[in-house]
């Protein structure tokens, strides 16, 4: 089993002995990265909101609408006598729940604060991922 191992040997040695080192072509790193570039660039992605501007635009002009619609329409809804026995039976239904003044309080403030956290936080990001 040695000597077999000795002949491999050798006759690795003498191929070894045969074969000349290869070298890479004059522009092989300049190829290697033009390519790494091409990679990375393909690898962005563009921001795309989730949200389109025409769709804002569109949930704005209908708020507005409902709101203008709201204010200035003929109809009263206090006269009328259907609408009349579902407020009743909404005050009926949460008439039974008191809030204490803290969670009023924490549930106006709550809101405004994620607000404030998500536009600071997508200021941060966009900051940090600046290309």
């Amino acid at each position: 089993m040695k000597e077999s191992d000795k002949n491999i040997e050798n006759l690795i040695d003498k191929m070894m002995a045969e074969t000349t080192l290869e070298s890479p072509s004059f522009d092989f790193t300049s190829k290697i990265m033009s390519q790494v570039l091409v990679a990375e660039k393909s690898k962005i992605k563009t921001y795309k909101p989730l949200i389109s501007k025409t769709t804002w635009i569109f949930i704005g002009i209908s708020v507005i609408a409902l709101t203008l619609y709201s204010v200035y329409s003929n109809n009263d809804i206090s006269n009328s006598e259907t609408a009349q026995v579902y407020l009743d039976k909404a005050s009926d239904l949460f008439s039974g729940i008191h809030f204490s003044k803290n969670l009023l309080y924490a549930l106006l403030v709550v809101p405004f604060m994620v607000l404030i956290q998500i536009g600071v936080l997508k200021n941060y990001f966009d900051k940090k991922y600046e290309l």
